[in-house]
């Protein structure tokens, strides 16, 4: 096992893999991540299925029955991808196993269209959980207004939840509360808590895209020298205060009245850590937000990077708060309202979401079509 790759586990880190494909699991290619690069654990988005749907020939067997049995496109997307992640969660059942529930999870998105509709998003969270059918798995809710009491709903049904498309240290607050809500709720509904888990999933890169393109904007001004040095650390302070958020909620009675019942805490998972900026080292958001009890979500070219190049000395979270509210407070003095780019960053999130949802519909009916022929 690589030294670096292990170092970061070593430090707490847990290395999921931001990618999925039939190819993957066929080739030995997912269980080799897991043998030799401490892969452990797997997120997928529609984005992702429908790459790897449209560059390989795996799926064309099934695809060509699927078509043969003349099923909508929604339902072919159901087969497939709950097939996919089905067969994900038994290669990683030993890791499940070995950490107790820790890791080993393989997570599954609900259709990004509901992100704003909370009965709809509650039902079909409950759906994909039944039709994978394993309980290593992860039903990804996004962190709207709508989804938020979806997440509370679907842990108390006794569902495993990803939190997705955290922007806002606000929001986040606000999972973690729908968080212990459900929690709650799942206790008294009689279900074993210690098979229930949960991960927010912060969305980090993004972050700077967003600021560095409004700093980008102030070069020419008096304010660029200022401009200019806080490029690029927006995104890792805004991850780091939400690790703060994190130690200050699970410090209190409330939770470790959910914890006396076995459950375990919400672990924050650092998402959309590629970086965007050739500029930036590749394994920016990594080096920079090592910490026990954190999920590093990342693309196969970031594990690469961070196998080749990465370079950290123990936590590189804890400890920096004053400093990256510093980073925030700067940002606003130039005029770059925190609370705009995160909205922004929200509403273009379930934005890309739909567009990536139409993009895997595209891609199967294509495929459908081509196989029926």
């Amino acid at each position: 096992m690589n030294d670096r790759l292990k170092a970061l586990a070593d430090a707490g880190v847990s290395i999921w893999l931001d990618d999925l494909s039939r190819q993957r699991l066929t080739s030995g290619s997912l269980a080799d991540l897991i043998q030799d690069k401490h892969v452990v654990g797997v997120t997928t988005n529609p984005t992702i299925f429908a790459k790897a749907i449209s560059d390989a020939d795996a799926y064309a067997e099934k695809v060509s029955r699927l078509a043969a049995e003349g099923v909508s496109t929604d339902e072919a997307i159901r087969v497939i991808t709950t097939d996919d992640v089905r067969d994900a969660a038994d290669l990683f059942k030993p890791v499940y196993d070995d950490t107790e529930g820790q890791d080993g999870r393989v997570s599954i998105e609900v259709e990004p269209s509901l992100a704003r509709d909370t009965e709809k998003t509650n039902r079909q969270a409950k759906e994909l959980w039944e039709a994978v059918g394993r309980e290593n798995v992860f039903v990804k809710i996004p962190a709207t207004m709508g989804g938020l009491p979806a997440i509370t709903a679907t842990l108390a049904a006794g569902i495993s939840v990803n939190v997705t498309l955290i922007f806002s240290l606000d929001r986040y607050r606000a999972v973690a509360d729908a968080f212990l809500s459900g929690m709650e709720q799942a206790i008294e509904n009689g279900h074993d808590v210690t098979k229930i888990a949960s991960v927010a999933s912060f969305f980090v890169s993004r972050v700077d895209t967003e600021v560095d393109k409004r700093l980008d904007a102030l070069i020419g001004t008096a304010s660029e020298d200022a401009a200019k040095a806080l490029k690029g650390k927006a995104a890792i302070a805004n991850a780091r205060l939400a690790f703060e958020a994190y130690e200050e909620i699970f410090d209190t009675d409330r939770w470790r009245e959910i914890e006396t019942a076995g459950a375990k805490p919400q672990r924050p998972l650092w998402a959309s850590t590629g970086t965007k900026d050739p500029s930036y080292s590749p394994t920016l958001y990594v080096d920079n937000l090592v910490t026990r009890g954190v999920v590093n979500t990342m693309p196969e070219a970031t594990i690469k990077a961070v196998e080749e190049h990465s370079e950290f000395t123990g936590d590189t979270v804890r400890g920096e708060y004053d400093a990256d509210r510093k980073v925030i407070a700067d940002l606003e003095r130039l005029g770059i309202s925190y609370d705009e780019v995160v909205q922004v960053l929200e509403d273009e999130g379930v934005a890309k979401f739909d567009a990536s949802w139409s993009e895997l519909q595209d891609t199967v009916t294509a495929a459908l079509k081509g196989a029926a022929k």
